[in-house]
Parts: C-alpha cells; structure tokens; sequence
C-alpha cells in the first residue's frame, strides 16, 4: 500500500476519484476502464471481480462466512456487524496474502485452466 502513495496520494482511499473530491472512485469508472478493454456490461462487470474472487476462495478451501464479510456482505444484524469487525481479522490476512499469491503466480505465467463454455 504504501509503495502506490504517489500513485494515490496519501488520502483515505486506495482508489479515489479522479475529481479529486474526497471520494471513492465511482463504478462508472471501472465500467469506463472496462469498456475500452473490450468489455461489454453484458461480459464483466466492477461486481464480475467480486464474484470471481468470492468463487475462487471458495474453491481454495477458505470459510464461507470470512469471505463473505472480506466483500462486505454484512449479517443483516446490525448489532451484530457492529461488533463482529475482527472475528475474520487473522484469517482475512492469510487469505488476502494467498489471494496476492495466487495473482502473482498468474502474473508469472502459472498455468491456467481454460473453462468449458457451457452453451
């Protein structure tokens, strides 16, 4: 985190908005990106990414409810999503650096196993 700070700035989002506002960056944005990559909304999406990583931990073998609340699916409790913040703190760690390994090790060139299309 710190190494992208001059990308970034020193604000309090790691992707802030472009307009400099103190906000986040918006989803038209990353609908932006995408698009003049090719992709339609049809194809990927910004929530496409939380979809695919949430069916990758899965896959790994990582909890269920520890990947849900790292995306911020909160329990419908509001008490209790108040005070259940660091129930996931450590495993939330571990899986996040496995999660940096495995898109290294994609980056890298680790095999990639094509999936079927279904049609």
């Amino acid at each position: 985190m710190e190494s992208i700070k001059p990308l970034t700035g020193v604000g309090q989002y790691v992707f802030p908005s472009s307009r400099g506002d103190g906000r986040p960056m918006s989803d038209g944005t990353v609908r932006t990106a995408l698009k003049s990559l090719g992709y339609e909304k049809d194809v990927m999406s910004a929530h496409g990414f939380r979809t695919t990583a949430s069916t990758l931990l899965n896959e790994q073998g990582w909890s269920p409810d520890a990947i849900e609340r790292q995306l911020c699916h909160m329990p419908k409790d509001q008490v209790r999503a108040a005070y259940n913040r660091a129930q996931y703190l450590d495993e939330w760690r571990r899986m996040m650096q496995s999660w940096a390994d495995y898109l290294d090790g994609l980056k890298a060139g680790a095999e990639v196993i094509p999936f079927k299309r279904v049609v």
